[in-house]
């Protein structure tokens, strides 16, 4: 029966695009179509729904995939034939994950053909596919453009200055007199001169603490930032990196593992709320409370990269942002929000962190995390902070 491999093949398109439908979700959905029936198309798509998402993040893209996939009105009354639903064009209105829909469904119609306009515009090759790849968001990213900006990324470095410290290092040029090794020189030698050994303040990188949002409504950006967060980590010492949804976890360890699918693997192994709910005044509270003393000595800089949307209904998240500031050299918030035109904080998460940070930057695709070495080097802040506050 043909609507059986219909069925079949609509589901590796959703495994293509991201939501995990297995056999056994197939065979149920079958099931329960043999009793829904397929005579009205509002009851055809809700059993599908009900069938193959479990998570609210997930219906956009079901949403999309099957007002392609089954766009024929006529379809389901011709489910006998022969001809399989084809894909169409992809207009510029349409949704900005339909690339995500448009890479799987062009695989099981054997042919990219109908994906792809025949004639387009010069200015579409004004760039090169590897700048477009720099200014495309992650959410809309297919699987051959995620896998390429994960080497993009993993090639990304993060030179943050170095600040003066209060040690002193051996230096004979230095602007101090080092008395103890100039005594030390001294007793050694049988001369009447006694060199004078010279030292320097010391500069070095300070600590980077890295807070990570993985809950639902940042869980995609969050898979290609572990990718940037592990590549800091393997370039430099003294840093330290936490995941937070509806608790806090500590993975500095896990990503210090060389290779990048290893430890990402232990990672999602150890992180038990991915995808979940958000409490970013509870998480912030256990890292000022458990952790603060530990990683934010010595001028540390803050990554602070979240949307905002904190769903704990409890206060606090002012004062423990304030405390959180008031414990780090530089605090910067990193937001995909960002990425729209005409962005306001309006949501009372947001508007209780904007008056204690430093920066507020975009983090959505991989010019934003270029762009972030500019941020940590600068001395000023972002000015959009100034104007929300």
């Amino acid at each position: 029966m043909k609507l059986a491999d219909n069925i079949m093949h609509f589901a590796r398109v959703l495994r293509g695009a991201g939501i995990p439908v297995g056999p056994d979700r197939v065979i149920d959905a079958l099931r329960a179509l043999e009793i829904a029936g397929i005579g009205n198309r509002d009851d055809f798509y809700w059993t599908l729904a009900s069938l193959f998402i479990d998570r609210r993040e997930q219906f956009e893209l079901f949403d999309q995939a099957f007002h392609v996939f089954w766009r024929n009105r006529q379809l389901l009354e011709r489910v006998m034939a022969l001809k399989m639903p084809m894909v169409e064009d992809r207009s510029p209105d349409a949704p900005r994950v339909a690339n995500r829909i448009a890479e799987p469904l062009a695989l099981g119609a054997g042919s990219t053909a109908e994906l792809e306009p025949e004639h387009e515009d010069d200015a579409t090759f004004s760039f090169s596919k590897r700048e477009r790849l720099h200014k495309a968001d992650f959410e809309t990213m297919t699987t051959q453009e995620l896998a390429q900006a994960k080497m993009l990324i993993a090639n990304l470095r993060l030179p943050i200055p170095e600040v003066r410290t209060r040690r002193l290092r051996p230096d004979s040029r230095g602007d101090r007199v080092d008395l103890r090794a100039t005594l030390r020189a001294s007793v050694r030698g049988s001369t009447g001169l006694i060199p004078l050994r010279r030292c320097a303040i010391e500069r070095r990188h300070p600590p980077l603490v890295i807070l990570c949002d993985i809950s639902g409504s940042m869980s995609r950006y969050a898979r290609m930032l572990l990718h940037f967060l592990h590549a800091i980590t393997s370039d430099r010492d003294r840093v330290h990196t936490f995941l937070f949804g509806t608790r806090l976890t500590n993975i500095t360890r896990l990503l210090r593992h060389r290779d990048v699918d290893v430890a990402l693997a232990s990672v999602t192994q150890a992180v038990e709320d991915w995808s979940g709910g958000t409490r970013i005044g509870t998480s912030i509270h256990g890292f000022n409370l458990r952790w603060s003393r530990r990683v934010l000595g010595q001028n540390a800089v803050v990554l602070l990269i979240t949307d905002g949307l904190d769903r704990d209904e409890q206060t606090g998240l002012g004062e423990e942002m304030a405390r959180l500031h008031r414990s780090c050299r530089r605090l910067l918030w990193l937001n995909p929000l960002l990425r729209f035109e005409g962005f306001e904080p309006r949501a009372a998460g947001m508007r209780a962190m904007l008056p204690h940070v430093d920066a507020l930057l975009p983090a959505h695709n991989i010019d934003s995390l270029a762009g972030l070495a500019l941020a940590l080097s600068g001395t000023h802040a972002f000015p959009g902070v100034k104007s929300w506050r």
